[in-house]
This record gives structure tokens, sequence and C-alpha cells, in this order.
């Protein structure tokens, strides 16, 4: 077996101390002069790539002209990460390490002509038994690290005399906690669901480079770093072109073996299977199970992924991708156990959920499902709705508390004459190491 590795820097935190803002020199971003997947004398192949954490995932950066063109993508792609590893599902020949939120890379390119971005990313999901690529959806959280790299890496994405422009002092930017300090706002076209979002985070007052220190405390993420503020626009439709795929707010899904469950089928950054915990005979009153409650039952996670697939057809999509859709457990607000507040709980919970991504109880919820579970709550008649209208829930609340296994997550959503127009939510995210992955 060939081992991959990553000969690279390690990027130690560090604080962004202002001394002088006038017209700062910023040095060029390094470009990466060898031939994508070169032969090494070793034999082996290799790529440059950054390895980031964006939110609550870990994955690769890449560039597109150090890739080949995407039909070939999964031959290099899928050894880089560890894949496929049928027997132990732990990549460790990879960069992966066997979970769904660690198998994970976006792509960076140059966006089309006619769309107003400063940056194309695409990402992609690997497979960690059968090193399937799968490019079907978006990652909120591998999204919140492209802004930063993409402003870093420069060249082809942000030209450094262009950069004094797309920077501001005003605390207003940053929509966190960290005050007046300098923040960037770059256009992120995703290819996946062919919508733009704009990533707002802070830079150095001298360099201009990406600052992640700061204040700002992330559930699921050890320490503060500074705020990555995503702005998802016209987020509805990512997939199948329409918020609520089938029209209705709440439909059955019917099973082969004679059950039917109720489910919101919703498509908001992207799209959804919402399915009320109760209806499956877990108690809205108790606390929800676990992710590894949920990893040893197998029944639930069979019925779970029934109920995904039979969502996914009635939404016109493929049931064989397991990218998307998610599907999405939902339980009222009370009783939100320890694990579900996390470091910025103020006592408003507004709602509970627990998540499975490419077969696997997620550990905390996927970004783009929080997303979409903060805008089903906006939307009435949907199971979310239902349940902050029960708890007593303004249905107008700028924010959307939602409660996942490793703290709480607020999703802002801004409706205009019934159409979604956007929706916000901070993350963090940190460039670790920068070099070759071997494959």
């Amino acid at each position: 077996m060939r081992r991959p590795a990553l000969t690279s820097t390690l990027l130690l935190r560090r604080a962004c101390t202002p001394r002088s803002h006038a017209r700062a020199t910023v040095p060029p971003a390094q470009q990466h002069a060898r031939a994508a997947h070169k032969t090494t004398t070793a034999g082996l192949r290799s790529f440059p790539a950054w390895f980031v954490r964006g939110g609550t995932s870990n994955g690769l950066v890449i560039r597109s002209a150090d890739l080949p063109p995407p039909s070939g993508w999964t031959s290099v792609l899928a050894p880089a990460m560890g894949s496929p590893d049928p027997r132990h599902g732990r990549q460790l020949d990879g960069m992966g390490s066997g979970v769904s939120s660690t198998s994970k890379l976006v792509v960076l390119s140059a966006p089309p002509p006619d769309v107003d971005a400063h940056v194309a990313y695409t990402f992609v999901q690997v497979g960690i038994r059968d090193g399937a690529i799968d490019a079907a959806g978006n990652c909120g959280n591998m999204s919140s690290v492209v802004g930063p790299a993409a402003w870093d890496m420069g060249g082809d994405y942000v030209r450094e005399a262009d950069k004094p422009a797309l920077v501001s002092s005003s605390s207003s930017s940053s929509s966190g906690p960290d005050g007046a300090r300098w923040w960037a706002t770059l256009r992120l076209f995703n290819t996946n669901t062919s919508k733009v979002v704009e990533a707002t985070f802070r830079v150095d007052p001298d360099t201009l480079a990406y600052c992640p220190a700061g204040d700002y405390v992330m559930d699921g993420v050890p320490g503060a770093q500074s705020p990555v503020t995503m702005s998802f626009l016209d987020p509805a439709g990512a997939k199948t072109g329409r918020a609520l795929p089938t029209g209705r707010p709440v439909d059955a899904l019917d099973l082969p073996d004679g059950t039917s469950t109720r489910a919101s089928l919703v498509d908001v950054g992207n799209p959804g299977v919402f399915v009320a915990g109760a209806d499956l005979g877990l108690s809205p009153a108790a606390e929800p199970p676990t992710p590894a409650a949920i990893e040893a039952d197998a029944a639930l996670k069979a019925r779970l992924e029934a109920l995904r697939r039979r969502g996914a057809a009635m939404m016109g999509m493929d049931p064989d991708t397991e990218s998307v859709p998610k599907i999405v457990l939902l339980f009222p607000p009370s009783g939100a156990a320890a694990d579900d507040v996390g470091d910025n709980d103020d006592g408003t919970v507004d709602i509970r959920c627990r998540a499975m991504s490419m077969g696997q109880a997620h550990k905390a919820v996927p970004l783009t499902l929080a997303l979409c579970l903060g805008a089903a709550a906006r939307m009435p008649g949907t199971l979310a709705w239902d349940m902050l209208r029960d708890a007593g829930r303004p249905a107008e609340a700028a924010a959307v508390r939602i409660a996942h296994p490793s703290g709480l997550v607020d999703v802002g959503t801004t409706i205009v004459d019934g159409e979604i127009k956007a929706a916000k939510l901070l993350r963090t995210a940190r460039v670790l190491m920068k070099g070759e992955v071997f494959y």
C-alpha cells in the first residue's frame, strides 16, 4: 500500500495586531509551479493543497489548475483522502479520518464570466468506504473557509491591487462580536448549487492577510476565533428550483412496509427531509438520542435511510445520491440536553435536531442543513414551524436558534413578500497546513 503524506508548513495561531493601516504592501500569494498530479522520484504522485478547518469540518482546498479535468478527479481525490476503505472505514492511508465531516474538499476556480463573484468553488464529498466522488450538494462548513483561502491565495481570485477596496473597518460588516476591526467581503459562486454566497472575514490591517484571531466562540470547536459571516443569497431551490419542491409544507412518506410518516421536504441552501422524532416513537419530552445511540440502533438508521430515499424521490432527486437530501430528526425546544446548549446558550433554544450525513449520525449539524431548517421554521405549515408555534416562539423572529449534539447555531433568514432573499450564520475557519498531498 502506498501511504499518502503531506509535506507542509504547520500554521500556528497568532494575534493580528494593528499597527499602521496606511497602504500596506501585501506580498504576492505563493504560486505552485508544480504540475498537477506530478510523479515524484519515489513513484508517488502529488498535488499542492491546503489542509483546513471550516466550521466543524476538515478537508482540503485545491486549485482547479492543480487537478486533472473533473472526469479524472476520482482517481486523484479518492486515494488522496484514503478511500476506498471498504473493510475498515478509517481512511488511515489518506487525509480523511473516517467520518463524513472530515472526508471533504473544495476546488477553487475562476467564476463564470456572467456571474458577479470573485471566485468559484466546487464542494466534493468523498465516500469513505466506496471512494465515490459526490458533488451533488454544497457544504456550508467548508464554504466558510473558501473566502479566506481564496483571499490569501490571490492570483486568479483576488488581485493584490484590488484588496484595499474590498476591506472595511466598520464593525457592522462582521455581524459578530469582534468590534471595529478590519473586514473583507468576497462573493463566492458555488458550482454545486449555482448560488452566490457572501463571506465576510477579518484581515490583518498591515498585511491584509486573513486573520483567524478573535473572540467569537463557535460550538463544536474549541477556543475563540474571528467570525466568518456567511450570507447565502437567494438560497431557495438550490437543487430543485423551489423552497418546497412538492408545493406542500408537509408530505406523507409511504414506505413499502405499509407505514407512512409525515415529513417536510424543504430545499433552501441544500435539500432536507425533516421528520418529527415523535413520529418515529422518540419521546418529545425526553432528550434526543445521542449520535452514538443512533449509530447503535440499526433499525432506526435503516428507517431513516428509507425515509430519506423516499423523500428524495418525491423531491425529484436521485435516491442513490447519499449526500443530498439529508434527513433530520426534529424535537421541540423543551429539555435541551447539556451537550446541546454549548458555550453560547442564553436559555433560548427554538428547536432541537439530529442529522444524518452519508449514512452516519452527525456529531453537530451540516451547516447548509441548519440553514435549511432555519428557513423551514419560518415557513407556515412545516413541521419546524409547527414546533416553534406550539412552543410559543414568535414566527417573525430574526433568527432561529437550533440545538444540535455539539451546541447551538443561530440562523437568520430574510424573507420579503414571501420570498427567501438570504440566510445568514456565523462560522470560524482556519488554514492548518500548506503543502503537497501524495497518493
